[in-house]
């Protein structure tokens, strides 16, 4: 009987390492801590699962209300740090633009006389998670209105499942002209011409997608002098790049993952998950999508050799029928920025892009980056070889990872560079 403790012990401890190890990149450090928030993330995905099927909840909302809560134990958790991600002196207001929710941010810095640079951040999360207000965004956003002496504007768009697109799009659309307009750059002591637009993973989408529009719109007296994009999401045509399929079991965004993200904001049932994964959706015999539309999105031609290994694409002459005409979405650049012509890029803003290297979304990034440069756009293409996606998040203790720290700074370094 003495034994039974040591031997239900041993069992726990295999059974919960088995749970959390994952086979992960040599190029990838911190390992462990990776592998911890990876079984926490799949932990709250199989909770959210449980919930809706039972009928308590919808999966969205129970990961917001376990997410959240884990956000503030570990907000309170760094808040004991030296730092505790505050920046003295940055004033910190939450209102709304045109009818928007934004957090304002504005720095102690300048006051009668100086003009200061702007920037507009849109939060990641699948157009379904986040919040202008958590921890790594609100910290990143404090410093940089601090280090650039710069007014920053975080959108709180609505999201999934309470809209789909395009609602998410128009809002930071609305927020950004209301940002933009002479009454509000005087109001806050802006520069028009150092006005930025920022966002990482499906905020990346929309800071690119309103950039676009905003670059097109003559009505605009003011527009945006840079766009910088931390590992954007920009095209739903194709979930069999190389970066796809190198990474799809990667944490924290594996490839199904992004596929049910998309399919909710476009408004599609998730039962055709596994058509999109096999690029069924894309089939050649979908007339819509036409092939100088398949060439801006061809990474046979857009990426380097480095990035397109072995790898072989995958087109289907005949796939799921309707696809396209039935979800227009699929092919509106407003929701998939890759897919706009050469002359709707050419008006855009010098931009930074950010892609790691073990990310799904990878070639998204490297593709827009060659697109762009193509259209006559000076592009600084910021990539991190031991980066993942998300890290930009992973920087305050106990979440922390080196990969994360590095990514801010050198984002915020490139803002004060060229903003």
């Amino acid at each position: 009987m003495r034994l039974l403790p040591v031997v239900v012990s041993v069992l726990l401890t295999v059974s919960v390492a088995y749970y959390v190890y994952i086979p992960l990149p040599e190029g990838i450090q911190e390992q462990w801590k990776l592998m911890m928030l990876d079984a926490g993330f799949r932990t709250v995905l199989h909770l959210a699962y449980w919930t809706d099927r039972l009928g308590f909840n919808h999966y969205i909302m129970s990961i917001r209300q376990n997410t959240q809560g884990f956000q503030s134990m570990v907000t309170g958790m760094a808040s004991s740090e030296p730092d505790g991600g505050v920046v003295p002196g940055v004033k910190v207001s939450d209102i709304t633009f045109a009818g928007i929710p934004v957090r304002l941010y504005e720095p102690p810095a300048g006051g009668e006389g100086h003009l200061r640079r702007g920037l507009m951040f849109f939060h990641g999360g699948g157009w379904a998670l986040g919040s202008a207000k958590e921890g790594s965004y609100d910290k990143v956003n404090r410093m940089v209105s601090d280090e650039l002496n710069a007014v920053v504007v975080s959108v709180e768009y609505r999201l999934y499942p309470e809209v789909h697109f395009p609602v998410p799009y128009l809002d930071c659309l609305t927020a950004a002209k209301h940002f933009l307009s002479e009454e509000v750059l005087s109001r806050y002591a802006i520069d028009p011409e150092r006005v930025a637009v920022s966002g990482d993973s499906a905020g990346g989408n929309l800071a690119a997608a309103v950039s676009q529009e905003i670059s097109m719109d003559d009505t605009l007296s003011v527009k945006f002098s840079v766009q910088a994009l931390i590992y954007p999401v920009l095209q739903a045509l194709d979930f069999n790049t190389p970066s796809y399929l190198q990474n799809e079991h990667m944490p924290i965004l594996y490839r199904s993952t992004m596929i049910r993200f998309w399919l909710q904001y476009l408004g599609v049932n998730l039962s055709l998950v596994p058509q999109f994964i096999t690029n069924n959706h894309s089939s050649l015999q979908h007339t819509h999508i036409t092939p100088e539309l398949r060439a801006r999105l061809d990474w046979t031609v857009l990426l380097n050799p480095k990035y397109k290994k072995n790898y072989k694409p995958v087109i289907m002459e005949k796939g799921s029928q309707g696809a396209v005409k039935d979800v227009p979405g699929l092919l509106d650049v407003r929701s998939s920025p890759l897919l706009a012509g050469p002359e709707v890029l050419a008006k855009c803003p010098r931009a930074y892009v950010l892609t790691c290297e073990h990310d799904v979304l990878r070639d998204d990034g490297l593709m827009y980056v060659q697109r762009l440069q193509d259209a006559g756009v000076t592009v600084t293409n910021d990539h991190y070889e031991d980066g993942f996606h998300g890290c930009l998040s992973f920087i305050t203790w106990p979440l922390d990872f080196d990969v994360g720290r590095r990514v801010s700074r050198g984002y915020i370094d490139w803002l004060k560079n060229n903003l």
